[in-house]
């Protein structure tokens, strides 16, 4: 089990797709029934409702101000990255977090860190598969995207790529799997892993997509 807490704050932002920021969190939900310690909220730049893809509107459980304590930051991919990029709000946020915080991110989310310069030199990853937009002459599929934004990090098309602090995880439901590599970093067994797995009903998926994690400079 987990020598201490862990906390893991997921950034909500207009537009930001929804199983982005959900999946991890879900997974962070099933696995306190097992190990108190650990958590997850949301946070985003004031308190107020935050209206994410589709309409679903979400209330933060902290806002920027609040400056709570956190072992992990998130940051979901959405069509609302695309603005992100340009928050200089955000950007400050993430400069000014302790070193020891990870930051990690699911889908388009690494555009962010790749625009910030942190993933120059390191690996990461983003989503593949193209929506009919992205796959049209007018678009770009985004981890074609992300090779443009961050020209000094290096690709991969691993589901998740852990570089040290920065962990960064495919298309959308590779949330799931980066839930799951956030217990292996918060200390917690592979014995854990799969009983919260075996809990969600999602222990085949976990299977096809336990090793498919990259570990860059370590």
């Amino acid at each position: 089990m987990a020598n201490k807490g862990f906390r893991l704050g997921i950034y909500v932002f207009k537009d930001a797709e929804i199983i982005d920021y959900a999946a991890p969190f879900g997974v962070f939900s099933v696995a306190r029934r097992f190990e108190p310690g650990l958590d997850a909220f949301l946070i985003a730049d004031s308190m107020r409702p935050v209206q994410t893809q589709a309409g679903m509107t979400v209330w933060p459980a902290y806002s920027f101000a609040d400056q709570p304590d956190f072992d992990a930051f998130l940051i979901p991919g959405g069509f609302g990255t695309r603005q992100e990029l340009y928050n200089g709000r955000l950007h400050t946020y993430i400069n000014n977090l302790p070193q020891e915080v990870l930051l990690t991110s699911v889908c388009t989310g690494s555009w962010i860190y790749g625009a910030m310069g942190l993933l120059d030199g390191l690996a990461a990853t983003n989503r593949k598969e193209p929506d009919r937009l992205e796959a049209s002459i007018m678009g770009q599929v985004p981890i074609d995207r992300l090779a443009d934004i961050a020209p000094a990090c290096r690709i991969s098309r691993a589901r998740v790529v852990d570089s040290g602090r920065l962990v960064t995880a495919g298309g959308i439901a590779s949330g799931m799997e980066l839930g799951f590599h956030l217990l292996r970093r918060a200390g917690l067994g592979e014995d854990f892993i799969n009983e919260v797995a075996r809990t969600m009903e999602y222990s085949a998926a976990y299977e096809t997509y336990r090793n498919d994690i990259e570990y860059f400079g370590q």
